[in-house]
């Protein structure tokens, strides 16, 4: 369902296991930062509301999205690690590196997720206007960070 109809913050709560003993990485992208860092206060504030132990959550930087998938990869790779949540933003330009960077990012995560067979997420936003990013990182259409988080919430109850 498009966000303009739906709030990203809203979600069921079928299937939430408990993730106290869970252990979660997210790697957040440094590019358009203010947008990041409300994704990830987002996603941070759900894991904890549901259980998780602040010491079981493990932040990493890059500089921008494209780098989410070996980072990703990187802590995917680490046995201890339950889930990754990738937290980034793309705004489109007025070229095709948009297009290239969110292909690219989305496939990467993906294959990452199937090649350890664990839930590697995508939240990263790619929105056409920075008014678009913010209203969905805890503005009016609420905080894909949260929607994030959950959804790696419910693939470890899968």
């Amino acid at each position: 369902m498009a966000s303009s109809i739906k709030n990203l913050s809203d979600y069921s709560s079928k299937n939430v296991k408990d993730i106290k003993d869970s252990t979660f990485a997210i790697v957040v992208s440094e590019w358009n930062e203010e947008v990041t860092e409300a994704l990830y206060e987002g996603a941070m504030e759900t894991l904890i509301s549901h259980g998780a132990d602040k010491k079981n959550i493990v932040r990493k930087n890059v500089p921008g999205s494209f780098e989410l998938s070996l980072a990703a990869q990187w802590m995917a790779q680490e046995e201890a690690i339950d889930a990754v949540i990738c937290i980034g933003c793309v705004v489109q330009g007025e070229t095709k590196h948009f297009d290239f960077i969110c292909d690219a990012v989305a496939h990467g995560i993906t294959n990452v997720s199937l090649k350890y067979n664990k839930p590697v997420i995508f939240g990263v936003l790619t929105p056409n206007t920075q008014k678009q990013a913010l209203d969905r990182a805890g503005g009016k259409h609420g905080n894909k960070g949260d929607e994030a988080a959950i959804t790696a919430i419910k693939m470890l109850g899968f």
